[in-house]
């Protein structure tokens, strides 16, 4: 058999394709989402007050080859990668997102990067997206008892991201060295750390993280 198909229903098209994953899952446990290829057979009706409901309907086909594979790379795999894996493959999948999701782990993190042509929709506005699922990710294993933080990327988002919060960091440190208390977006813990210890050796301000969360914000200021 070159192929391994099934066909799944939901009140969604996004419903749909996540219990056909979940179908592909039970024949390839650890399946990659990346590698399956939907059809779309009906995008379902409605219906009015509930009479003539149909259910958006899906075909999911992946290769045999790379369901095989599946079980070569998790044996390579530490636990707490393959928890982050299939976290990541689930959520995305839910989404009706097609991307290749890989995991490296190191002595301070799980950096979990995706790769596909829908990586926009995945990291979203101002990174809304890719941190909201950054923030499912290390909730979930932390409850599974991995300690180490979760870093989720796609299409380097994170590496232009900290790029730009350096370059916000000095601009505002700047205005602050001249009498001005400058507040700065909301962002995220992560975020908020890179801002403080981009500006822990500027001379003449000093930085604080002030609100709650999720509005939690940084303040820079004359020392």
């Amino acid at each position: 058999m070159s192929t391994l198909s099934v066909e799944a229903t939901g009140e969604t098209v996004g419903e749909a394709k996540w219990n056909a994953l979940r179908d592909l899952e039970r024949l390839a446990p650890g399946l990659d989402s990346g590698s399956v290829h939907f059809q779309v057979v009906s995008e379902g009706e409605r219906g009015l007050l509930g009479v003539g409901f149909a259910p958006a309907r899906v075909i999911a086909t992946v290769a045999a080859s790379a369901a095989s594979e599946v079980v070569s790379r998790g044996s390579d795999e530490s636990v707490a990668e393959t928890h982050a894996r299939e976290l990541v493959e689930r959520v995305v999948g839910a989404m009706g997102i097609r991307v290749r999701v890989q995991v490296r782990e190191n002595a301070g993190e799980l950096l979990v990067t995706c790769s596909g042509d829908d990586l926009g929709l995945l990291i979203g506005k101002h990174g809304q997206t890719i941190d909201a699922l950054q923030t499912v990710a290390n909730a979930a294993l932390h409850r599974a008892g991995t300690l180490k933080p979760v870093t989720v990327d796609a299409a380097g988002y994170r590496e232009r991201r900290r790029t730009t919060l350096a370059s916000l960091a000095l601009r505002s440190a700047e205005r602050a060295a001249l009498g001005e208390r400058v507040l700065l977006e909301p962002m995220t813990p992560g975020e908020r750390k890179i801002v403080h210890e981009r500006l822990q050796e500027f001379p003449g301000v000093q930085t604080a993280s002030e609100g709650t969360e999720p509005h939690r914000y940084v303040v820079v200021f004359p020392a």
